[in-house]
């Protein structure tokens, strides 16, 4: 039998007022020692590809950072034709690519229709 001592209203409050003010994770060891600087981020509803998005989700956990923060590196990177990967990042998309099996690439950019998933 549970012991209900555990749960005291003390906890649940606790529990249910969590403050989410400050979620977000530090930068990465690896990031250059500049200024932070202060920005306004907005929530947004866009809509990625399935595949797609399982494979930024396994990057960004890989760099522990929130897929948000990915896609931010990624687009401030390609606003200055910069590489955003290492070469060690390319090869863990490599597989992530492979255990997701997604197979689209560049050239498919802007000619993707919705339909059916396809099977693997």
């Amino acid at each position: 039998m549970r012991d209900l001592r555990l749960c005291t209203p003390d906890k649940v409050a606790w529990y249910i007022s969590t403050n989410m003010s400050n979620t977000r994770k530090p930068p990465p060891r690896s990031a250059p020692a500049t200024k932070a600087k202060s920005i306004e981020r907005i929530q947004t509803g866009i809509r990625l590809e399935k595949r797609i998005l399982k494979v930024l989700k396994g990057v960004a956990e890989y760099h522990d950072l929130y897929v948000g923060d990915l896609l931010e590196g990624i687009c401030l990177h390609a606003f200055e034709n910069k590489p955003p990967f290492s070469p060690a990042t390319l090869e863990r998309i490599r597989m992530l690519k492979e255990v997701y099996h997604l197979d689209l690439t560049a050239a498919d950019s802007h000619r993707l229709i919705e339909g059916q998933a396809p099977q693997p």
